[in-house]
């Protein structure tokens, strides 16, 4: 059995976090799927949207939706609940979201599948994720400027089921 933690699953869009986190989540009793981009969607009217050159409105709104769900990550866990927390955390932001957890027992799982992958997970989905990005640009800026910080499996020949398999075993 799991013990109490905040697991938080990372990546670049389409790499299975949603997915990974849903199914990790199904696996540890007390638990909470907590998905930061749910804080995004709520915004009604006002919403700036992430392009490549954010406005400093989408920049400010994203840091409100990394902030709002560290509150509620911090609030399920004092209360006795696992937690896994997944959003897009890239580069430095990683570190900050940690800091916003603070000394409770955090976990880190980056997803990493490779491009081929990622475009294909693209493609099958109805919904595009990449506006104004390349996938091949945001991958590897992703991983070279996100911290080498917990677990980072290649996930690219694994099911969801498989990845999760992997991340209960590394764990």
């Amino acid at each position: 059995m799991l013990e109490k933690a905040i697991y938080l699953i990372t990546g670049v869009m389409t790499s299975g976090k949603s997915t990974v986190a849903e199914l990790l989540a199904s696996k540890i009793v007390n638990s909470v799927h907590l998905r930061g981009d749910i804080f995004r969607t709520m915004i009604v009217s006002g919403r700036a949207e992430m392009p490549v050159q954010p406005s400093d409105e989408a920049v400010r709104q994203l840091h409100l939706r990394y902030g709002l769900t560290a509150d509620v990550a911090r609030t399920y866990y004092d209360s006795g609940f696992s937690v896994v927390m997944q959003d897009n955390y890239y580069g430095e932001e990683l570190s900050k979201i940690l800091d916003m957890l603070g000394d409770r027992s955090v976990h880190v799982i980056v997803l990493c599948p490779n491009v081929k992958t990622v475009k294909k997970r693209e493609a099958s989905r109805g919904k595009v994720g990449y506006i104004g990005f390349t996938r091949e640009t945001l991958h590897a800026d992703f991983m070279r400027e996100t911290p080498k910080i917990g677990f980072w499996p290649d996930t690219s020949d694994q099911s969801p089921e498989q990845s999760v398999r992997l991340v209960l075993d590394y764990l």
